[in-house]
């Protein structure tokens, strides 16, 4: 503003010396045609007064303006963040305090009468839908209602791991460092942070927060099962655990559904262990399925009923820019740094590094996940065309979404491995998938990625440029982003939760009381006869 007013008040000097100028010029020229002088002067005397008029109203309004509360700084909330501690820092400090809540959510133990009430409302509810609504039961976007939870469950848990992050000694029995992995597994607070965020800071159009239990399809659960595993002694987190399960299942919308529509985040396969089988109606996020019994127990989880979400990368996202720079410098043909001797189904990782190590253009090295893991995965990742994943000791590893984000062609050998979103996403685009059995073959890997042509691997490498946003967790939640996605997916399930919902309010005494289909099929792209036992 104030080079604004210099430009007025430079100009109506300008003016001034031009008007002198034009005045002792016409004067000239009236008494050479002897014409009088005084109409031009007059006029340029009123222009004069008016730009000075203009220029005296601008400084005024600047000096009134100068009390006014600055906007040259961006609004933070415009700003995407996709580091979970900056995200979690920004949300604790600035934003929990402004959150109001108004909801319906029952602070005690419910009864008969609460659950009547609710089935009535979601009668009159549906019924309108489905003369009103032509896409109904089908259309976006979804309801959630988000559970108003005592806080011991919720921000006293961020709090928690906000005060000890910088702890570096808390590690588990495997030197992984605790509060690494808690990120990795932080799908619930983005999940969570993106639902309860004011409407005008929300960029989802995939799912809407509701704040009545009968207009809801979804039930939120905001327990973070991770967090309390991890940082709360073993018999304080079982006690924890007990109180969340009796707190949600003591509520009107539990009880009508015997918990089909809430949805748990139980991302870690350590979590949650203790008290799974009250909740094994219940929607869990999960890393992945893992059909070997080692994690989850017989009938817990299922394609049907569960969603697997992706792990939060450990790595920074390799944009555009950084995809076109890196192109010319990926000169190694196979990569991977981590641990090579895991349990369960990681026990591949150690044939696979006998295998691998030494063989030209293969690099292959033990490493941690801490803050220098990061970085020399980073830079190992952006100078190879392929990455290893293999299983760790779940079929799941975050190094799977790190190679995508780095744009570096994961090469999958897990045999019981599931996929994020994988009823939208086709990995078969992005990814090279084999099975362990031919993976440990003396030569076979190696052999099988150089047959990849120049044009096969720039098709992954264009296909891995396009998905790479589907894996990035951020505040704001991003269209096309994990968050969205997840409500996508979930949307896909609403129809058959109704159908076992409804069928279980009307089943009468001693009808069969399940009813289920399990159709075992083996991963059509791998060679393992894991499951031959139970087909048998």
């Amino acid at each position: 503003m104030n080079s604004l007013v210099v430009f007025f008040v430079g100009r109506v000097t300008e003016v001034s010396n031009r008007t002198r100028i034009e005045e002792s010029d016409l004067a000239m020229v009236g008494n050479q045609r002897h014409h009088t002088p005084h109409r031009p002067r007059s006029k340029t005397l009123i222009f004069t007064l008016l730009l000075f008029s203009i220029s005296l109203l601008v400084i005024l309004y600047t000096f009134s303006s100068s009390s006014r509360p600055s906007i040259s700084n961006p609004n933070k909330s415009d700003r995407t963040e996709t580091s979970f501690v900056a995200s979690l820092e920004q949300f604790l400090i600035h934003k929990a305090p402004k959150l109001s809540i108004r909801d319906d959510t029952v602070h005690g133990e419910s009864d008969d009468d609460d659950l009547k009430k609710l089935d009535e409302k979601v009668f009159e509810r549906e019924n309108r839908l489905l003369i009103e609504d032509p896409v109904y039961p089908i259309g976006f976007p979804v309801k959630v209602y988000v559970y108003e939870m005592p806080k011991k469950f919720t921000f006293d848990l961020l709090w928690l791991f906000r005060n000890t992050y910088k702890e570096t000694s808390n590690a588990t029995s495997n030197g992984s460092p605790v509060h690494r992995l808690i990120e990795q597994h932080s799908v619930d607070y983005w999940l969570w942070a993106d639902l309860i965020s004011p409407e005008s800071e929300r960029r989802l159009k995939s799912v809407v927060r509701v704040h009545q239990q009968h207009e809801a399809d979804f039930f939120y659960v905001p327990f973070f099962t991770t967090i309390s595993f991890f940082l709360l002694e073993k018999q304080q987190c079982k006690a924890l655990y007990r109180e969340a399960v009796k707190w949600v299942t003591d509520q009107p919308a539990w009880k009508r559904s015997e918990g089909r529509d809430h949805i748990f985040p139980i991302h870690h396969p350590w979590s949650f262990k203790t008290v799974r089988k009250f909740v094994k109606n219940a929607i869990w996020l999960l890393p992945d399925m893992d059909s070997t019994g080692n994690w989850y127990k017989p009938g817990q989880v299922s394609l049907e009923k569960d969603l697997i979400l992706p792990y939060v990368p450990n790595v920074d996202r390799c944009d555009d820019k950084c995809l076109s720079e890196s192109a010319p410098k990926r000169t190694t043909l196979l990569f991977f740094r981590g641990r090579l001797k895991r349990n369960a189904g990681g026990k591949i990782r150690a044939k696979l590094g006998a295998e691998l190590s030494g063989v030209k253009d293969v690099i292959i090295i033990e490493g941690t996940a801490g803050e220098g893991g990061k970085i020399a995965a980073q830079v190992g990742m952006r100078r190879s065309l392929f990455c290893l994943c293999p299983a760790g000791d779940t079929p799941s590893s975050a190094r799977l979404f790190d190679a995508i984000v780095s744009g570096c062609i994961p090469v999958i050998v897990s045999d019981e491995l599931e996929l994020p979103f994988e009823g939208i996403l086709d990995y078969k685009k992005v990814a090279v998938i084999v099975s362990s059995s031919d993976a440990i073959q003396p030569g076979w890997l190696v052999n099988h990625l150089r047959s990849f042509v120049p044009s096969q691997v720039k098709k992954f490498q264009s296909s891995l440029a396009q998905y790479s946003r589907h894996f990035v967790y951020s505040s704001p939640a991003q269209p096309l982003g994990p968050e969205d996605l997840t409500w996508r997916m979930m949307a896909g399930k609403l129809v058959n939760i109704k159908l076992h919902t409804r069928r279980s309010l009307r089943v009468v005494e001693g009808s069969r009381s399940i009813c289920r289909c399990d159709c075992w099929r083996r991963n059509s792209t791998t060679a393992s006869n894991s499951l031959s036992p139970l087909l048998s």
